[in-house]
């Protein structure tokens, strides 16, 4: 995969939003040393809530791998942030932390995560393959359908 991480959200024909402000009691994001801690992000669009609602209930897996997608484009416009406007300074994906709101007996969230997963990598290449855990949760603040957090290492 070739061009820097700005060539690339440009081939895949995405733009990411502003910034959102913190919504309680916390900072968008910490930089300690060379990583940038992302506080957790849902799937918002346009200042609204993309998706509300469970997994296995209301939702099916491609509504949840949707919905990842769209954060992990949240979580790219705060680390653009914290990288001066320049995300060509992301060395690494390190970790992403995804809670999934879902029913007792849904047991797909890792297809779910793919969403940001597959959204990473195809931005930052192999830099952007990244550990991570993924949970199941009864509910999530403002009833998003997801929520991810994230770890990167910055030049």
């Amino acid at each position: 995969m070739t061009g820097t991480a700005t060539d690339r959200l440009a081939r895949l024909g995405l733009v990411l939003p502003a910034p959102m402000a913190p919504v309680a009691t916390y900072v968008p994001f910490v930089r300690s040393g060379q990583l940038v801690f992302v506080s957790g992000q849902g799937p918002v669009r346009d200042g609204t809530i993309f998706s509300t609602g469970r997994l296995g209930a209301e939702l099916t897996v491609e509504d949840g791998y949707a919905a990842a997608r769209l954060t992990a484009l949240n979580l790219l416009a705060e680390l653009r942030a914290a990288c001066h406007g320049n995300l060509d300074r992301v060395a690494r994906v390190v970790r992403l932390l995804g809670f999934v709101a879902s029913t007792p007996g849904f047991t797909e969230h890792d297809a779910v995560m793919d969403g940001a997963s597959d959204l990473l990598i195809a931005v930052f290449g192999e830099a952007g393959r990244h550990a991570r855990a993924v949970l199941g949760a009864q509910s999530l603040p403002f009833q998003t359908s997801v929520e991810i957090e994230g770890i990167f290492e910055v030049a």
